[in-house]
């Protein structure tokens, strides 16, 4: 495998990582490997910190395929905490407001996500890369600073739900989505159907277009990886 002609790169991000943090890491494991300062790598489809799962990562020419890749479809499974709110929609931040849940059953769940099948209008999270006027959202918002943002159409293929627990009022879900859509976004719009309130626990991107998670390679399998791979 060139990685300087070009090569693609399927990882499972690690939780609280960046998928920046996550690029730097694998890009520095294959520079020093082919003893070079620096090999040009990018990202197809940045990843939430907060959120596991593929992430394709291109080298040198291959980079050029960046924007075709991310027009792929993705899939997730999702876990959502019901009748509390975030303000960056999942357990980044603390709960800031609580909501009434006695009235949520499993048949009005499944009642309620039969409405997000489609193109839908979604509003992205504060908390986000987003661009406002030069700046990202999340950096305005750190500051305190007042951020709105515009609703956008996003496309939601399939939604299921996977699992309910009335006890803990927690759901999972899994959800196939076009490009741009935000799955905090969806589970803030998912507690507000439901007349309650609710926000991320866990995600995970199972696939990225014919990417699927057991294609990826972990920080720990990598390196057996790369010396398998590599063409210096």
């Amino acid at each position: 495998m060139d990685f300087n002609e070009g090569a693609f790169i399927y990882i499972n991000k690690p939780y609280r990582m960046s998928s920046f943090g996550a690029l730097a890491h694998i890009r520095f494991l294959i520079s020093k490997k082919m003893r070079v300062r620096r090999v040009k790598t990018g990202h197809a489809g940045t990843l939430d910190p907060l959120a596991t799962g593929v992430l394709i990562l291109c080298t040198g020419k291959a980079t050029k395929q960046i924007e075709r890749l991310q027009l792929n479809d993705k899939e997730y499974t999702a876990t959502l905490q019901l009748g509390a709110t975030t303000a960056s929609f999942d357990r980044e931040h603390t709960v800031d407001m609580t909501y009434p849940t006695r009235h949520i059953t499993r048949e009005l769940i499944l009642s309620v996500l039969q409405g997000f099948v489609g193109d839908i209008k979604q509003v992205p999270p504060v908390y986000s890369a987003v661009m406002v006027k030069g700046d990202r959202a999340y950096e305005l918002a750190r500051k305190g600073a007042a951020v709105e943002l515009a609703a956008k159409t996003v496309r939601i293929d399939e939604i299921e739900l996977t699992a309910f627990d009335p006890a803990t009022m927690q759901m999972s879900i899994r959800v196939v989505c076009g490009k741009g859509t935000y799955i905090r976004s969806l589970a803030r719009d998912i507690g507000l159907a439901l007349g309650s309130g609710a926000f991320l626990t866990a995600l995970c991107r199972t696939r990225l277009g014919d990417v699927r998670i057991g294609d990826c390679q972990t920080f720990d399998s990598f390196p057996q990886w790369l010396d398998e791979h590599c063409r210096q």
